[in-house]
């Protein structure tokens, strides 16, 4: 059985692994996947279910989130922000990172209560 680190490690490296064959969109859905596994536990260990049904869905949802700290809030907007017209993120914005950095501001605040238990 996979557990959600493992999910969200499988995702973040096909990101990686789309970014270095030029697929930077494939890479930006794989990264914002990534975050929607880490923010659906986030809210599974607070028993907080979630019914959204999209990634990008769920991320809003963190972005509005005022009982989540403002750097998660902020990753999460980055995360569902829009591409330009040249389908291009500003060049501060990395979402494999940002992706990566929210899950690990997410474990920090479940804490204990989070200890992987393949939810």
């Amino acid at each position: 059985m996979k557990t959600w680190k493992s999910e969200f490690l499988e995702e973040l490296t096909q990101a990686q692994v789309a970014r270095e064959r030029g697929k930077e969109g494939r890479a930006r859905v794989c990264a914002r996947r990534a975050a929607g596994i880490a923010v659906r536990r986030y809210y599974s260990v607070r028993q907080l279910p979630s019914r959204d049904k999209s990634a990008h869905d769920i991320l809003l949802r963190l972005a509005r989130d005022s009982t989540v700290g403002e750097e998660a809030r902020l990753a999460a907007q980055r995360l569902t922000r829009r591409v330009s017209e040249t389908f291009s993120l500003p060049a501060d914005i990395d979402l494999i990172r940002e992706a990566a950095r929210l899950a690990d501001l997410l474990e920090a605040a479940v804490g204990s209560a989070g200890s992987d238990s393949g939810d």
